[in-house]
């Protein structure tokens, strides 16, 4: 019998290690524009970014993918004021391989045109907002000091926020409860079934 209890500590062992493990996996890849490609909008559908955003809810740790013939054209990440004027010069992040992957690593307002003159003026434009873990928007703590993107699909994996950009976010409380509780009723099953 002592032998049958253990056998079940471990696999209820094992089991609560799983569902811990898959809390922490939250983050989606979005191709942008679905199944069109970064590139000027169509005449039959000329908000197709527009629309895309408010259908997609990004959080901290999901990708936007960017993919566009390089030869033709590139992705920049702009700030409000040059994504609203359509001003091309210095942007905040050039990408140019037709294969863009960015990371949302903090939560805020992100802004990416076309780098080829003339497309942003064509409606080739993206505003996101990227929600804190939870779902619930907080004001935005990104800037240009911090570069919360890498150049290829194969870049590093978002690294969650620091303290200091995310101290009132609500993020870490959202992720600690679920991990609470699950480690509340993993000890508390255990101890009936070793009882």
């Amino acid at each position: 019998m002592a032998n049958l209890r253990s056998t079940m500590y471990f696999f209820l062992l094992a089991f609560q290690f799983l569902v811990l493990l898959q809390t922490n996996v939250l983050c989606y890849q979005y191709k942008v524009g679905d199944l069109d490609a970064w590139g000027i909008p169509t005449s039959a559908n000329p908000q197709v970014y527009t629309k895309w955003s408010k259908y997609h809810t990004i959080k901290i740790g999901d990708s936007l993918l960017f993919l566009y013939p390089p030869s033709q054209d590139s992705l920049i990440q702009v700030t409000e004021e040059s994504f609203n004027s359509c001003n091309l010069k210095d942007p905040i992040l050039y990408m140019n391989n037709g294969n863009s992957l960015f990371n949302i690593t903090a939560h805020g307002e992100f802004y990416f045109t076309s780098g080829k003159q003339g497309n942003c003026e064509k409606k080739q434009k993206l505003h996101i907002s990227a929600f804190s873990g939870n779902g619930s928007a907080d004001s935005p703590s990104y800037g240009p000091g911090i570069s919360p993107s890498y150049p290829t699909v194969f870049g590093s994996i978002p690294q969650p926020p620091s303290s200091s950009l995310s101290s009132s976010s609500s993020s870490s409380p959202s992720l600690s409860f679920p991990i609470f509780i699950a480690a509340l009723a993993g000890f508390l099953v255990s101890a009936f079934i070793c009882e």
